[in-house]
């Protein structure tokens, strides 16, 4: 009898266990969608792009957020591999046209800098009066203390933006040399650069009172924030020759060279990689973005309409 149910149980347990290896077997099938983008764009793919590729493609979406241009020097030197690349600004995108592994890339959303601040911190009603217009936003970040972060210019373009926008305020604001007090170090500063996948979360966690930001990861984390004019905010491509293109600043690239650059505008591309290792998911992500279903995910997330043509 002890020996029936011996066999009775271990039977039981073998076509568990068989189930149980069957499911993960058919999960490990299933294919994988490679998607490389711009650290500023977590939630929207987290929440909405990846989950809704996921069930429409039937892959396994896996996404990887950092400083785009950081990215773009990683597929280019073949260190990491992608089936679709998300890009702000067209430097990024430009730098894979150059190495071969991007063709066309395509406008997919836009967006424009703003400050972000800690709801909780000890300068936020400093912040609300400047949201409200009643305070200079540019007087805040300057109170001695007060503990502002960016990223690093040399891998993503938020890095650049911010520097960018705080040169047009000097401009703007007639204020010279501003700049140079809220940021000091355009690129060596590291008390205020993080990596970009963190800066918002450091601000939430009160490590920081105020961060550059886009407005478009600013209102997917539900984050207070200061508008900046169109003059700063390098959100007007109309005002790009004329305005924006003024100013101007230099780094050390990540191969060791001075690099001097430049303002572009901040619009998000979308390209197939030529060495995707699944191309027909990665066309229909692509598309994914363009499509109205897609277009209402964006503007969920705070983004704005793409801007501008197609990069060739």
């Amino acid at each position: 009898m002890q020996r029936k149910m011996f066999n009775l149980m271990a039977t039981r347990l073998s076509v568990l266990a068989a189930a149980l290896l069957g499911s993960c077997g058919a999960q490990a099938a299933q294919p994988v969608l490679s998607v490389a983008y711009a650290g500023s764009m977590g939630a929207l793919m987290d929440k909405a792009l990846g989950p809704a590729i996921s069930g429409k493609a039937h892959v396994e979406f896996q996404g990887r957020g950092a400083g785009a241009y950081g990215l773009a020097h990683l597929l280019a030197d073949k260190q990491i591999r992608a089936d679709v690349f998300v890009s702000i600004t067209p430097g990024p995108m430009e730098l894979l046209q150059k190495a071969g592994l991007v063709g066309t890339a395509v406008p997919v959303a836009s967006t424009q800098m703003v400050i972000a601040y800690s709801p909780d911190g000890p300068h936020a009603q400093e912040f609300r009066e400047a949201a409200e217009g009643r305070r200079r936003w540019y007087e805040v970040l300057e109170q001695p203390g007060l503990k502002f972060g960016r990223t690093d210019p040399a891998t993503d373009p938020q890095g650049r933006n911010i520097v960018f926008a705080m040169l047009l305020a000097e401009h703007y604001y007639q204020q010279p040399g501003l700049a140079s007090r809220i940021l000091g170090d355009y690129q060596h500063n590291t008390a205020q650069i993080f990596a970009e996948p963190s800066l918002l979360s450091r601000l939430e966690s009160g490590q920081i009172d105020a961060s550059s930001g886009y407005l478009s990861a600013v209102t997917s984390h539900k984050l207070p924030y200061v508008k900046l004019p169109a003059q700063v905010n390098l959100s007007d491509p109309a005002m790009s020759r004329d305005w924006y293109a003024k100013v101007h600043f230099g780094i050390t690239a990540p191969d060791g060279k001075p690099q001097t650059l430049s303002t572009q505008p901040l619009v998000f591309y979308a390209a197939v990689l030529r060495n995707a290792a699944n191309p027909v998911a990665a066309r229909e992500f692509v598309q994914l973005m363009q499509s109205p279903q897609g277009r209402k995910m964006f503007h969920d997330f705070g983004y704005s309409e793409p801007k501008g043509g197609d990069l060739r």
